[in-house]
């Protein structure tokens, strides 16, 4: 009997995540029975799967105890319940910063001017988030702190960052593991405009394009994936992973995200290598 396959999106995932027409058709040529459902379907039968891949579960951000709930419901998830409680809150980055390791320098629900990052403008956004929703760039104190009220004063924690220069030109640079080991990596256009506030209807995969990394960037994301083990004690291998870096005024890579929960694959834009890697890093999670 084949091994049942649940890829795990959310209502609006199913119908616009990139990733899936191309990770089930692959998966199902390997073998496996696939299933595209959604992780709030009370229908799904759970036990029945021999492993659960989150995938586009982009409603989380604002359903959050209820997601978590669910996954520690199921009984073979990757990436697993405790990986998902600790990367689902951006606070995740403290232990990445207290690892050693270069990360974007954050405040989180600063008091006052005196408490923010020195910088010329400031990225503001909520510590839940997926999508870059409730996020923006500001070039005014004042703005920022209003930001930060409004997120602060509804329950949610804020977290300031200086808005890293390099981005406009650069961008991020999105460095992709499967099962642990690097596969590709992709480079992400700007998603902040300058002056524009907070807006919803941002997309992390428009303008997209395939990207080398260098050796200092794959040293930087292997060492984060590799901390996130220890960082999540009693955690599954991670069945993926997404790291998002930028360069700060000196060049240097940093951490700008951790992705364990729902990132874009990138797989349309990936070598022909990826989706035999990710079909390998599933197999393996079966067999574990």
């Amino acid at each position: 009997m084949s091994s049942r396959v649940a890829l795990v999106s959310s209502e609006r995932g199913l119908r616009v995540d990139p990733d899936l027409p191309l990770a089930a058709p692959a998966l199902r040529e390997a073998g496996f029975a696939v299933d595209c459902v959604r992780w709030d379907d009370p229908a799904v039968d759970w036990s029945g799967c021999d492993l659960a891949v989150v995938r586009s579960c982009w409603d989380y951000a604002w359903r959050r105890a209820e997601f978590l709930a669910w996954a520690d419901a199921v009984p073979r998830l990757r990436n697993d319940a405790a990986v998902l409680r600790w990367n689902t809150d951006k606070t995740h980055l403290r232990d990445v910063a207290a690892a050693g390791l270069p990360v974007v320098p954050t405040v989180w629900d600063p008091a006052g001017t005196a408490d923010l990052p020195d910088a010329e403008e400031w990225v503001v956004k909520p510590s839940v988030s997926a999508g870059a929703r409730d996020t923006a760039r500001w070039t005014d104190t004042g703005d920022v702190l209003a930001h930060v009220a409004q997120l602060t004063a509804a329950g949610r924690t804020a977290m300031v960052q200086p808005y890293q220069a390099s981005v406009d030109d650069a961008g991020e640079t999105a460095l992709l593991f499967l099962g642990g080991r690097f596969s590709h990596a992709a480079r992400k256009p700007p998603m902040l405009g300058r002056g524009e506030g907070v807006r919803q209807d941002r997309s992390g995969r428009r303008g997209v394009r395939p990207a080398p990394a260098t050796p200092e960037q794959r040293d930087l994301a292997q060492a984060v994936v590799d901390a996130a083990a220890v960082l999540v004690p009693g955690a599954a291998p991670l069945l993926y992973a997404r790291i998002d870096l930028v360069a700060d005024a000196a060049g240097r890579p940093v951490v700008l995200e951790v992705e364990l929960t729902e990132p874009n694959l990138f797989l349309p834009h990936a070598p022909a290598e990826a989706l035999p890697r990710l079909v390998r890093a599933v197999g393996d999670a079966i067999a574990a």
